[in-house]
């Protein structure tokens, strides 16, 4: 029987796999919509399958988040193992319905089940800032922290986790509606890299450069920027560009001082709107 706090979390988080079998996170699939086919993110489809696909698509697929049903049998899952308290941590409910589907299977649980305490969290982030909070929360469970103290680890990570990420092309997130604020740069020269992060939970333009040597270095400032010469905890991500997220991470790390670091590739589900080639990453700063 599980005494510890249960942390689940969205596929999106895009955490690698490794981490989620040592710190016994619980992940929720994302929806994936191929023409008819209905795919599970990193479920019946996983990272290079999809990519490979993708980067001859002649449509863009849809994406959806799971539905009350999906967490609800989560919960429940994680109830029978023994858990009473859990910690859901979810997309930015301004980008994805996770967070507003989780509240209501919260709900159903609270009627079927009261003794079953779930903490539900809009991260206001995405990918690895998202999945930076689901593994420190787990950490702190493992130490055997109490679900308020989870979540508000977990709270207080939120306005001081953040995304910076570029691409060859917005493309992507202007085709599948997830654009925010960063629409202005969709019609910008070919041969400009755009900087995306991500502002109380809605994407917004954060600069652009000529090369991608550029954008990394940008992001190498903007970083320092916010957080001198503190510790900091990063993840690159990448969409099949490992590659870049080398170079992005030796910029990085040759001046800034990243206590821990990871490389990172999206789950498929956020890989449909950012498109393949991205890179990037999700920082926060940390005491210890």
């Amino acid at each position: 029987m599980g005494t510890n706090v249960a942390i689940l979390t969205d596929s999106t988080a895009s955490i690698p796999e490794q981490l989620l079998e040592e710190l016994n996170i619980r992940t929720v699939a994302y929806y994936i919509h191929r023409g008819q086919e209905v795919l599970r993110d990193l479920v019946t489809i996983q990272r290079d399958e999809f990519l490979n696909w993708l980067m001859t698509a002649k449509f863009l697929p849809t994406t959806a988040s799971p539905g009350p049903g999906d967490y609800f049998e989560a919960y429940e899952k994680l109830a029978k193992e023994g858990h009473n308290d859990i910690v859901s941590i979810h997309m930015t409910s301004k980008g994805s319905g996770a967070f507003q589907a989780a509240l209501l299977a919260q709900s159903m649980m609270q009627e079927q089940n009261p003794d079953i305490h779930i903490e539900v969290i809009d991260t206001r982030n995405v990918s690895l800032c998202q999945g930076w909070m689901a593994i420190e929360a787990a950490r702190a469970a493992l130490a055997g922290l109490k679900l308020e103290e989870v979540a508000d680890k977990v709270k207080t990570m939120i306005p001081v986790t953040h995304m910076i990420q570029t691409a060859d092309t917005l493309k992507y997130l202007y085709m599948g509606g997830r654009i925010g604020r960063a629409k202005q740069m969709v019609g910008t020269l070919l041969n400009i890299k755009p900087l995306i992060g991500m502002e109380d939970g809605e994407i917004v333009p954060v600069g652009m450069a000529r090369s991608r040597g550029q954008a990394y270095q940008s992001m190498v400032d903007k970083v320092e920027d916010k957080v001198g010469k503190s510790r900091i905890k990063i993840a690159y991500v990448h969409a099949g560009a490992r590659q870049e997220v080398e170079k992005l991470k030796k910029a990085v790390e040759s001046r800034l001082n990243a206590v821990e670091s990871m490389i990172a590739e999206l789950s498929p589900a956020l890989a449909v709107h950012t498109g393949p080639g991205t890179a990037g990453l999700c920082y926060f700063p940390t005491s210890y």
